[in-house]
């Protein structure tokens, strides 16, 4: 074999090369957690770095710009909305309730929908049909309408909301958790620890439930955007948290009025829910991609 043979056989083995989904995907999952852990920062600690109270009125200073002097001769970062309330501090207070909010609301839905589809896809028969059919008579009406009925129903308080877009989520959990239990309830290692005397209970929790962790966790990062954007759209409607509340959906119903004199009552906390709401969008794709068995082989 001369010395250009070699050449050439060594030129053609194939080198491995890096998925460009694989690295697309992973700069969407950082993207999105440093987005998140921003927020959840700032709505931890941020109410105490801002000394103003983000309820206190000071109808001396109202409506004034962002980066404004006040009478007191502090700084208004992001402004003052019409009643003279500290916008920055109101911002960092609605990222409290929306994360609260989001996160007790997936919490509730998870639970109930987890819980409805381990029963619906493991047992399936006749409790399986039951299941599924009221999922389906809930999944006819949009989850909005559903939410803004039963939030007239029960009045404005941060629980109603809670309870409000839990009943009006857990489908999504449900429809997931049962097509997971359907597949994995067929699988070897359950039969195996079937025929070794392991009972219905022992079997749910320790081998159906974990192989559902993974999907549920990826539709609970898709879900929390939605949540997050369904109660400021209810607090905006005054049918979601109250109005002495700080929440961003209120702030923007506050500014409404005012495009056209004072635009950063609404626009600042506009930009800061739609930031968040595309920012968990985008990492709930990231890890859709990446834990989607049916994804990753394309």
């Amino acid at each position: 074999m001369t010395s250009t043979d070699l050449d050439l056989t060594t030129t053609a083995v194939p080198r491995p090369a890096t998925s460009t989904r694989g690295r697309a995907g992973s700069a969407r999952i950082r993207f999105g957690l440093a987005v998140i852990i921003v927020y959840v920062v700032a709505a931890a600690i941020g109410p105490w770095l801002v000394r103003f109270d983000p309820v206190a009125t000071r109808t001396q200073d109202r409506l004034k710009p962002p980066g404004s002097r006040l009478s007191d001769g502090s700084l208004a970062i992001l402004g003052t909305d019409q009643v003279g309330q500290d916008l920055l501090a109101q911002m960092l207070q609605g990222a409290r309730i929306s994360i609260a909010v989001g996160l007790a609301t997936l919490l509730l839905a998870g639970t109930i929908g987890v819980t409805v589809g381990l029963a619906a896809g493991y047992f399936g028969g006749w409790l399986d049909s039951v299941l599924m059919r009221l999922a389906d008579i809930q999944l006819a009406f949009p989850s909005i309408l559903l939410a803004i009925f039963i939030a007239a129903l029960l009045g404005p308080s941060v629980v109603n909301v809670v309870i409000v877009l839990a009943v009006s989520n857990w489908v999504t959990f449900a429809r997931v958790t049962r097509g997971q239990a359907l597949t994995t309830r067929r699988r070897e290692f359950v039969d195996a620890s079937r025929t070794l005397g392991a009972g219905t209970w022992r079997l749910i929790r320790r081998c159906v439930l974990p192989a559902c962790i993974a999907p549920v966790l990826v539709v609970a990062t898709v879900e929390i955007g939605h949540v997050i954007l369904a109660e400021a759209s209810l607090s905006f409607l005054g049918l979601g948290t109250p109005a002495s509340t700080p929440s961003w959906g209120v702030t923007i119903a506050n500014g409404r009025n005012y495009l056209a004199d004072a635009w950063w009552i609404s626009t600042v906390p506009g930009i800061a829910l739609a930031f968040l709401v595309v920012s968990l969008g985008v990492l709930g794709d990231a890890l859709r991609d990446r834990y989607d068995p049916r994804l990753r082989s394309l």
